[in-house]
């Protein structure tokens, strides 16, 4: 168990970092969920809860018994998933808008949308069409 967590956390991480490079937005918001739960597990992990007791007081006690996990990762796992899902749904609805208003998903096509010379003086390569859609034509 002490390996496997690491290990999995690194997987993770890795395979949100791939999402995160692709061009296509649907892997992008993968990625950044994957990402989300990469960093909650890495808190968690750190934070030696998987090592210890939960953190409860007993109902005679005025402190937490010896060997119990600190309340504060939890805390900040919590607070980490609410950020996440807040920052996952914006995305998702910022990729859905970029979808309705270029009728792809595809970044390397949202270039196209640049006027010539905004970011580099070369013009768009002409091999990049992106798909028509008839249904919005």
């Amino acid at each position: 168990m002490e390996i496997a967590l690491p290990v999995a956390t690194g997987a993770l991480f890795a395979s949100s970092i791939y999402l995160l490079l692709a061009r296509d937005l649907v892997r992008v918001a993968v990625g950044i969920l994957l990402l989300g739960v990469a960093a909650n597990l890495l808190i968690f992990i750190a934070g030696g809860v998987a090592l210890g007791l939960p953190p409860l007081v007993p109902p005679d006690a005025t402190a937490l018994p010896a060997g119990s996990a600190p309340p504060l990762p939890q805390a900040l796992i919590l607070t980490a998933i609410v950020i996440s899902f807040g920052l996952s749904a914006f995305a998702i609805v910022l990729f859905w808008v970029a979808r309705r208003s270029f009728g792809h998903v595809n970044t390397e096509w949202h270039r196209l949308a640049e006027p010539v010379g905004a970011f580099d003086p070369s013009p768009a390569p002409e091999t990049a069409d992106p798909p028509r859609d008839e249904a919005r034509a």
